[in-house]
């Protein structure tokens, strides 16, 4: 990705931010969709303006959003590049106010990532990364910071990232397998991000997740010098079935086998 290219995506996620925060501040209303999950005027309106946005800067680019999901398989397995959205990650945060929710942009070429960025409009934090230049982090008007996540791994006292609103008997079971661990409890893509910059270990998910969850905060990890990983051992990628449902994958800000075969023997 080109840096104006870059410049651009980054605006347009802060401007979503400061859209969803304009909501934040006030009263939130709440409605469901059909699968019960919360959605919000906030997804709305980011959606609503990141997308009108990609048009404009690349009209040639198909974009799938989470606001936007009913896109064909029989048209979409044709993408050779598109923009993958999700205009507000964590909306569940967001309606509890903690502040831990996010602005997801993915580029995705030949079903593998290319780009990401993510924004944390509550922390006014930018997440950036490509596959050609690495992650960096950045304040809104703050220089940024390129991160590295692949120091030692230390299993003997491992920082496990976990959600705020998911929790399951896999995951207890799988930290039972280190006699010191620390759970860091976060929301949204950034769990991810905490891993590139390596306040975090490792982020095992079992529970259910979609492409548009995952896509900007893995380029993120993985940019950094992390791995993410499906239930099989191999990179998560992208547009290559009709459901948009990801498997159980696991993250790590450096690639460690026990760890990896503790995740696969619960899947």
């Amino acid at each position: 990705m080109t840096n104006d290219l870059m410049k651009e995506i980054i605006r347009v996620a802060v401007e979503a931010g400061e859209r969803i925060m304009k909501i934040y501040e006030g009263d939130i209303r709440i409605e469901h969709k059909e699968d019960s999950s919360p959605l919000t005027e906030a997804d709305r309106r980011s959606h609503e303006h990141i997308v009108s946005e990609l048009k404009k800067i690349t009209p040639e680019i198909p974009v799938l959003s989470e606001e936007s999901a009913d896109i064909s398989w029989q048209k979409r397995k044709s993408w050779g590049k598109y923009w993958l959205v999700d205009p507000l990650d964590g909306t569940k945060e967001f309606i509890k106010k903690n502040g831990e929710f996010t602005v997801n942009i993915a580029l995705i070429k030949e079903n593998a990532l290319a780009a990401g960025v993510v924004v944390i409009p509550a922390q006014k934090l930018i997440y950036r990364a490509d596959i050609n230049n690495g992650a960096f982090r950045r304040n809104y008007d703050g220089a940024e910071t390129k991160l590295t996540a692949d120091n030692n791994l230390n299993t003997d006292n491992l920082k496990i990232v976990g959600s705020r609103s998911h929790q399951s008997e896999l995951m207890q079971t799988f930290v039972s397998n280190f006699e010191n661990y620390e759970i860091v409890a976060a929301g949204s893509s950034l769990k991810f991000c905490l891993l590139a910059e390596g306040k975090a270990d490792v982020y095992p998910r079992f529970g259910p997740t979609s492409e548009w969850d995952t896509a900007a905060g893995q380029c993120v990890l993985e940019c950094a010098g992390g791995v993410v990983l499906d239930n099989a051992g191999n990179k998560l990628q992208y547009n290559t079935k009709d459901s948009v449902l990801n498997p159980y994958f696991i993250g790590m800000r450096e690639y460690n086998e026990a760890v990896l075969s503790w995740f696969k023997a619960l899947n």
